[in-house]
C-alpha cells in the first residue's frame, strides 16, 4: 500500500513541477478551432509571434495556444534535455492542459522540425500542420548558407578563411549550426529588405513592451540539444511526404527573402505540399509574421478554416 502511495505522490509531483515549469497562454474563444504555434530555436521563445500577432490571428475566428519548450523561454528548467522526446512531452502537455483532442500545429523555423516529426508521431492529434519559415532540410539550409557566403564574401580574404574553418566542423555540431547562422547574418539573411510602416511598427511595439522584456535565451540549450539528441541534422523530406499519405493537409508560408533557404528547397516543398498549399511572400525574410503580417494572417484563415 505504501508503494502503491509513493508513487502515485511521485507521479501528482512530476505533472505539478511540469505544469508549473512550461510557460503557456491561449488567446481567443475556445470553441473556436485551436491552432498551437511552435517557436524557433533550440534556444528561442514564442515571445516575438505572441507580442505581435496570437491576439490578432484569435480575432480571425482561432484559439491560439503559445507556449515556450522546457528549458527554454519563459519556461525555465535547468534539467531540460532538450531533445525532441522532451519536445513531445511538451506538446502532450499542452494538448492536455487545455483539454484537446486535435489541433492546427503552426511552426516557425526549427519548431518546423518539432512540429514535422510530432505530426509524424501523433498523427491523430494533429488536424494540419503549416510550415511558416521552417527549416525542413537542414544541411541543404547549411549548404546553401555556406555557398552564398563564398560569392557575398569573395572579395574579404578574412571571410572566407572562416567560411573554410566553418567548413571543417563536424557538420552535426553546435559550433557549426551556430557559426553557419551568424555567417547568413553578417548577409543579412534575416532581415526584411525594404521594412515597411507597418512592420516597423510591430517591431517598435513589441520592443517597447513586456514580451521583449521576456525575451529570454537560454544560452546552454544548443549544446545541451547536440549532446543529447542524436537526430540533430534532419531531411524531413519522406517524413513530410508521409504525413501527406495520412491524409493531413501540410501548409507552407515562406518569405521570398528569407536567405537561408535555396530557390530548389522552396520549389522541392512546394511540391510536397502541393502549388494550392505554398505561399511565397515578397519582401519577406525569415520572422514572416512580423514582416508581412496581413498577408500572413490571411493565408492562415484561408487555410485553416
Amino acid at each position: 500500500m505504501m508503494k502503491f502511495s509513493t508513487t502515485i505522490l511521485f507521479i501528482l509531483f512530476t505533472v505539478f513541477y511540469h505544469a508549473q515549469t512550461l510557460y503557456s497562454k491561449a488567446y481567443g474563444n475556445p470553441n473556436n478551432p485551436p491552432v498551437i504555434f511552435i517557436h524557433g530555436g533550440p534556444s528561442g521563445n514564442a515571445t516575438l509571434f505572441e507580442g505581435t500577432t496570437a491576439s490578432k490571428l484569435a480575432e480571425k475566428g482561432f484559439y491560439i495556444i503559445v507556449y515556450d519548450r522546457r528549458g527554454e523561454g519563459r519556461s525555465k528548467d535547468e534539467n531540460a534535455t532538450m531533445t525532441f522526446k522532451e519536445s513531445f512531452e511538451d506538446l502532450n502537455q499542452i494538448y492536455a492542459d487545455y483539454k484537446l483532442k486535435k489541433a492546427n500545429i503552426i511552426a516557425h523555423s526549427f519548431g518546423g522540425i518539432i512540429g514535422t516529426l510530432f505530426t509524424d508521431h501523433f498523427p491523430k492529434k494533429v488536424s494540419s500542420l503549416t510550415l511558416a519559415g521552417a527549416l525542413f532540410t537542414q544541411q541543404e539550409t547549411y549548404d546553401h548558407i555556406l555557398k552564398q557566403a563564398k560569392e557575398y564574401f569573395k572579395n574579404d580574404p578574412a571571410r572566407l578563411k572562416e567560411i573554410s574553418e566553418v567548413e571543417q566542423l563536424a557538420k552535426n555540431s553546435a559550433a557549426y549550426r551556430k557559426r553557419c547562422y551568424e555567417i547568413a547574418g553578417a548577409m543579412n539573411f534575416f532581415k526584411m529588405p525594404s521594412p515597411t510602416p507597418e512592420s516597423e511598427e510591430l517591431r517598435k511595439n513589441y520592443e517597447a513592451g513586456e514580451f521583449y522584456t521576456n525575451n529570454i535565451r537560454n544560452p546552454n540549450s544548443p549544446a545541451k540539444f547536440y549532446q543529447n539528441e542524436p537526430l540533430n541534422n534532419l531531411d524531413n523530406t519522406k517524413v513530410l511526404k508521409e504525413i501527406k499519405k495520412k491524409g493531413i493537409p501540410i501548409f507552407a508560408i515562406y518569405g521570398k527573402n528569407d536567405g537561408i533557404f535555396s530557390e530548389k528547397q522552396l520549389n522541392d516543398l512546394k511540391n510536397i505540399v502541393g502549388k494550392n498549399n505554398f505561399r511565397l511572400i515578397d519582401n519577406c525574410s525569415h520572422y514572416l509574421f512580423v514582416d508581412q503580417q496581413d498577408e500572413f494572417l490571411q493565408f492562415i484563415k484561408l487555410t485553416l478554416k
